[in-house]
């Protein structure tokens, strides 16, 4: 079958996305759940245990408050409570702290430290999956068992007022509650009689970074505040009590116990001790002998091997001797030995639950191997099978390639389509022969498919827990596999082809002795240098840092190209060649006459007639000479104005100036500056009716700022809201949709009526505008100078750089994505998800909306690639001349996107078990799977112009 390029690399991306999110659904564990709790049905205390005799305690101990009221405060981080910041804020938390009938606890989060995961945590004392970050935005309804679930079924009345995370986590289980959006959240006070005994948290879900961000996993975002307040906590004048570091997970058993509640059947805390030390010593053991047990129980469903773990052994030591200590109690010996003997039995209890609970936080998720394989390169013999699901999140499992089948599977056979269709998919024409139906009718097809499938039915059959691809019904696990085992026909004939015409990758098959410029070994090293920095937890907290030095290292070659050719140009020089990226072979055929341009390639992806070096004069020669500089420069002063990373985040920069209430005076010129910039860059295209939405959305943006108080109007010196945005967000809105529909329908009009492809490309350039100005709305106004600069170094690159030296679309992809990157990081994004701007997602509502949210808040955080991706459909659309162009860069775009996506997720296989694993390379994963999804649209978007060129 013979396909465009660009359709085939759409075609190759989408079985890519499907890869990754079956590798993403497998890596992601599930945390594991207790199953001897079902529909929240609590099961019979355990009873007290005895020796030589029976207990007469078998139901569970009284509660020890009468009401608990929880304060939970976002990002109250310790030191906010506990520092000198808590003196001089919180005197009143401070004094309960330090002389009050108190405990406090700096309670540790684990990743990721967003609210919805935290909250589940504290009340259900489990650690949730990673991928709760994604639902932190929607939280469905908590189906395990927790505190809150427990006492409803007990009768107790419950009350809610504030985030409705809640609500949403914990739908019909408030007798009472008023939710509110955390970003449309309104002051207000309650002042209640309170009953004693009553019980007062004050706690944080998590902290916050020292720049105000949350989400990873510094000291300063993991520690939060936690403090117990209660009259029946006594304490002798003089007794001064330091915080101590406790588990986050920790609450849930010791609010249960408080409440007289059974234990959460999948809690992994432990009681806090320090709440019931004044009880009896019965009553203390008591406590701690139910939390044993549940801890053990959920150790036993969860390790098979659970005999062998020291905090199994060390619980059954602490009830031979709590029966002990039972039965001396019984036989009322109030002796010195039965004191001793009750502080033993504490203290080898106290043992036992922090053995327990750390064994059961190490084993408690599990990776969906089996999923994870079958959407990237490998698929695990059966053999190997029960070694690894028994190994599962064990410390002392290193994984080893013995027992893996060579079976290649959805990303690396897609990359090595990719890979092996270059010279064809690169040509004059833009087209290539997918061997689809022979290899589907071939032996190996149906041998692949059979032993696929046998493995597929023993692991699935045979495996210990679940797994997600054997969940899936026959039907479509088989359709998958067919699938693979027709990929890897496919890469076998194409291989069989090339070996067969010994033509193998190179940079011009016409002229095999053509040299590689400076450029193409730039953009070679540049691509596997950045693939290869991602094994390293460190570049990938600082891949701005590679970014930055590609997009640096790219302008000292084209400065390096320019001179060359404006001082020693000599038309028999070789490198007067159309460049070529990696491999990539020429987008035009040789001339033929020698006598023009010294046999000069010419580059297929622009125009007939381009603009050259010797058309140049004067000021235009000049601007030509100095483009790099100024592209340099404004990349430098990009880097000064957003830090990011890890390293430096907390230094000074200009946007933390900006930003400053005493400069607003100062980011409010800018910021109008700008917005006077952007219309001068984008409006030199558009049609009439474009120029003024674009003129008057942009004062919106400004109005917009103004209304909420980042900036200042010219009569307003104070910073009142009028609004509070609403309005004026969306009447920009209104000229971002208006501007994009006009595009889209001079574009879709000019399919029917234009012959010529130039014209039939009319509104992309709209569509573009549109995108801008929806950016500027998003961006917050220190930000401003991004989207200028973007839009400028475009301007500049397209007249001065492109067209000049006659660069083909290859390279210009290349440099487009190269500058997409850098210009993700210049926005101040990094790796880390506390750097994302979820209040842009907000941006014109009023009320939460899912759809509108989520697709506001990618938009603004992906703006830089996507609109250097919109530019360059723009560009290439405008220049070209036939209909190649847009081929060549859609499969150069899928190309180069699939190398560090794939070599990312072998990278993160092979490291699932490293210290930084949930911290730095499962963010990034996170991001990866983003940026091939929004890889795929614009894809697809590159096959619609590429299809609609071919027809003309």
């Amino acid at each position: 079958m013979r396909l465009g390029a660009g359709t085939f690399a759409a075609c190759c991306v989408v079985i890519e996305v499907l890869g990754v999110a079956l590798f993403l659904r497998g890596f992601f564990p599930t945390p594991v759940r207790s199953s001897s709790r079902t529909e929240h049905q609590a099961e019979p205390p355990a009873p007290e245990p005895a020796a030589g005799g029976s207990s007469n305690w078998t139901k569970l101990p009284p509660p020890l408050f009468r009401k608990v009221v929880i304060m939970l405060i976002d990002g109250l981080r310790d030191d906010f409570v506990f520092g000198s910041k808590g003196v001089k804020f919180m005197p009143y938390t401070t004094y309960l702290v330090e002389k009050g009938a108190s405990h406090s606890f700096v309670a540790e989060a684990k990743l990721p430290t967003v609210t919805m995961p935290r909250i589940k945590a504290l009340m259900t004392g489990s650690l949730p999956g990673f991928i709760d970050v994604v639902r932190n935005l929607n939280s469905p309804a908590l189906l395990e068992d927790n505190v809150i679930t427990q006492a409803k079924a007990a009768g107790k009345r419950i009350i809610f007022y504030g985030d409705e995370t809640w609500v949403k986590l914990f739908p019909r289980h408030f007798v009472e509650y008023d939710g509110t959006t955390s970003f449309f959240v309104s002051d207000y006070t309650e002042e209640r009689e309170t009953l004693v005994p009553n019980l007062l948290v004050l706690c944080g879900d998590h902290g916050m970074s020292e720049t105000g961000g949350h989400g990873a996993s510094s000291v300063e975002e993991l520690n939060t505040a936690l403090i117990l307040i209660s009259s029946a906590f006594e304490r002798k004048p003089g007794d001064i009590r330091r915080p101590k570091h406790v588990q986050q997970t920790d609450l849930a058993a010791t609010l249960a116990i408080g409440l007289g509640l059974p234990i959460p059947g999948n809690s992994v805390g432990s009681l806090l001790f320090p709440t019931v030390e004044g009880r009896p010593v019965r009553e203390q053991l008591r406590f701690l002998h139910l939390n044993a047990v549940q801890l053990s129980k959920l150790l036993q469903e969860n390790v098979p091997s659970y005999t062998k773990e020291p905090g199994f052994e060390q619980f059954k030591m602490s009830e031979r001797l709590h029966g002990n200590w039972i039965r001396l109690y019984l036989e009322e010996n109030n002796s010195e030995v039965l004191f001793n003997l009750g502080a033993k039995v504490r203290r080898q209890y106290l043992d036992a639950l922090r053995t327990l609970s750390l064994s059961l936080s190490r084993q408690v998720a599990q990776y969906d191997i089996y999923s994870m394989l079958v959407g990237t390169v490998m698929v695990l013999e059966p053999n190997s099978w029960h070694k690894v699901r028994r190994q599962a999140f064990s410390e002392q499992f290193s994984p080893s390639p013995a027992g893996v089948d060579t079976a290649a599977v959805f990303l690396f056979q897609v990359l090595a389509l990719l890979l092996l269709s270059i010279p064809q998919a690169l040509s004059s024409k833009a087209e290539l022969e997918v061997p689809l139906w022979s290899p589907a009718f071939s032996l190996l097809f149906y041998l692949m498919f059979l032993v696929l499938s046998a493995l597929h039915v023993i692991v699935c059959t045979s495996a210990e827990s679940s797994c997600y691809f054997c969940g899936l019904s026959w039907l479509t696990a088989g359709g998958v596999m067919a699938l693979i085992s027709a990929l890897l026909c496919a890469v076998v004939s194409a291989l069989a082809k090339m070996f067969a015409s010994g033509k193998f990758l190179s940079k011009n098959p016409a002229h095999p002795k053509a040299r590689w410029s400076e450029l193409d070994v730039l953009i070679l090293l540049g691509t596997m240098g950045h693939v290869l920095s991602l094994g390293a937890s460190s570049f990938i907290e600082e891949e701005h840092q590679t970014w930055y030095f590609l997009i640096n290292t790219l302008c000292l070659a084209l400065c390096h190209e320019v001179y060359r050719n404006c001082f020693l140009r000599d038309d028999c020089e070789p490198q007067q060649c159309s460049h070529v990226e990696e491999g990539f072979v020429s987008t035009a055929p040789a001339l033929q006459d020698r006598s023009i341009h010294c046999n000069m390639l010419e580059p297929h992806g622009v125009s007939e007639d381009p603009t050259s070096l010797d058309t140049l004069r004067g000021c235009e020669k000049w601007m030509v000479l100095a483009s790099p500089w100024v592209i340099l420069t404004c990349c430098r002063l990009l880097r000064s104005l957003n830090q990011t990373g890890v390293q430096w985040a907390h230094r000074p920069d200009l946007g933390h100036w900006l930003t400053s209430s005493d400069h607003k005076a100062a980011l409010s010129l800018l910021a109008a500056l700008s917005l006077i910039v952007i219309f001068a860059l984008v409006q030199r295209r558009c049609s009439l009716t474009s120029k003024v939405a674009m003129a008057l959305g942009l004062l919106g943006v400004y109005c917009y700022r103004a209304a909420i108080g980042n900036v200042l109007f010219p009569w307003q010196q104070d910073s009142k809201d009028i609004s509070k945005g609403v309005i004026e967000a969306r009447f920009v809105h209104v000229f971002v949709l208006g501007i994009l529909f006009t595009g889209t329908k001079d574009l879709l009009k000019s399919q029917v009526i234009a012959a010529d492809f130039t014209i039939k490309t009319v509104g992309l350039w709209e569509i573009y505008s549109g995108l801008v100005l929806l950016a500027a709305l998003l961006f917050r106004p220190h930000n401003l100078p991004v989207l200028v600069f973007s839009l400028f170094i475009q301007t500049i690159m397209t007249k001065f750089i492109w067209k000049p030296l006659r660069h083909d679309a290859a390279e210009i992809t290349i440099m487009h994505y190269w500058f997409g990157q850098a210009f993700f990081y210049f926005q101040g994004n990094s790796n880390n998800i506390a750097t994302v701007d979820v209040s842009a997602g907000f941006v014109g509502l009023d009320t939460y909306m899912e759809v509108p949210a989520m697709f506001l808040t990618a938009f603004a955080t992906f703006a830089g690639p996507v609109l250097w991706a919109s530019h360059l459909v723009s560009f290439l659309s405008s220049e070209t001349s036939s209909g190649s162009a847009l081929g060549h860069a859609c499969f150069c775009y899928a190309l180069i996107c699939s190398f560090p996506v794939s070599a990312y997720i072998i990278l993160v296989t092979s490291l699932r078990y490293h210290l930084f694993i949930w911290s730095v390379f499962s963010p990034k994963l996170l991001y990866e799977g983003m940026h091939i999804l929004i890889t795929a649209a614009i894809c697809a978007f590159f096959t619609a112009m590429d299809q609609t060129n071919t027809k003309s």
